[in-house]
């Protein structure tokens, strides 16, 4: 199989984590590369089914490596969570998981910001999940974030905790009018997180790399999608990462020359969740049909998803920005039974004779 990438070509629930198990099949590891518990895949397995949100699918197969990149923003509590829910479904769990040491975490602090920022915002609301992605990813961006690897440094973890509640709580009280975070409340429930995953930390770079070198096949897992994309998304109804291709790349620390095959997920009509624009919509009864046909809702926040016709103008700049090697096309069945299945070939601004 060598080294493939599976990238929502949409604004993701195109069904990526169905495929990602087909071809784990074939592959030896399977390794997650951007997003954070914001997203989920849903995998189906002997009518058993299984909600991931930050371990790779792959996990549910036997001698499957799967690795957390750094490309990642972890919830210690949610991962942790999602461990133990899988170990009660006899899942194992142990050798066969790593995380990045450079994966950010999300704080309590990014929580309360997200909801209180999205509040603020009224009727210009992003629809985010409120999960704390993307503060998460602000300060990683400000250089001011706390890495997994922080989790096995007490006393650091506790410096640079305290430098950025220091901000936090004077933003919270003067602005939100809002309750103040405690350091030590916060500092003891991470440590018991450090206690709980430092057995899992290691530098995930040097590993998928040696990996690749001993010729082994590795499999890309992406988050959301290509129109979620932070910088060509429908920006700014976006999410904080990198959802294409390149995401892969900087996410797990590999060259671009190490991927051998990009495959895009296509649902067979277009999805998306929360606010932005969203062309080809139907607010109709046909819309109302895909989605209680499609189950459209979200396998994280199960939210209803809008409904519409597949979009061609944004798959060609899914296919242009991601190089796809190929299409994988889910959900095909959802349109059995319709009369007519329309598609979006082309745009029209303002003047309707320019298209």
């Amino acid at each position: 199989m060598a080294n493939i990438v599976v990238v929502g070509a949409q604004w993701g629930d195109e069904g990526k984590g169905k495929v990602v198990d087909l071809l784990t099949e074939s592959a030896d590891v399977v390794a997650r590369y951007q997003g954070g518990h914001n997203a989920g895949h849903t995998v189906i397995i002997k009518n058993k089914e299984f909600i991931l949100h930050l371990i790779p699918s792959g996990i549910l197969h036997r001698g499957k490596t799967c690795i957390i990149g750094n490309g990642v923003v972890i919830h210690p509590e949610a991962l942790i969570e999602e461990i133990e829910g899988l170990k009660k479904r006899r899942i194992s769990i142990g050798k066969n998981l790593f995380i990045s040491g450079r994966a950010h975490m999300i704080m309590p602090y990014h929580t309360v910001l997200d909801s209180k920022h999205e509040a603020s915002k009224g009727s210009k609301k992003i629809g985010t999940t409120g999960r704390g992605i993307g503060p998460a990813y602000v300060d990683k961006m400000s250089r001011v974030g706390i890495r997994m690897t922080d989790l096995l440094d007490s006393s650091g973890f506790k410096a640079k905790l305290k430098h950025n509640l220091a901000e936090v709580n004077f933003l919270l009280e003067k602005k939100y009018n809002s309750r103040k975070i405690s350091v030590n409340k916060v500092y003891n429930e991470y440590m018991k997180y450090a206690e709980y995953l430092a057995s899992y930390i290691t530098d995930t770079v040097l590993l998928t790399n040696t990996l690749m070198d001993k010729g082994k096949n590795i499999l890309f897992e992406g988050a959301q999608g290509t129109l979620l994309d932070i910088d060509h998304g429908t920006y700014p109804f976006v999410t904080s990462s990198n959802a294409c291709a390149g995401g892969a790349c900087t996410g797990l620390g590999v060259s671009p020359v190490k991927i051998d095959g990009i495959v895009g997920i296509v649902k067979a009509y277009t999805t998306r969740v929360g606010e932005g624009p969203f062309p080809t919509e139907l607010n109709d009864q046909t819309g109302e049909d895909l989605r209680h046909k499609g189950g459209e809702y979200g396998a994280t926040t199960g939210r209803a998803r809008r409904c519409g016709w597949l979009d061609f103008v944004s798959l060609k700049h899914a296919i242009r920005i991601n190089g796809f090697t190929g299409l994988a096309i889910t959900k095909l069945d959802v349109l059995d039974g319709l009369e007519k299945i329309k598609v979006c070939h082309s745009y029209t601004y303002k003047d309707p004779t320019n298209s």
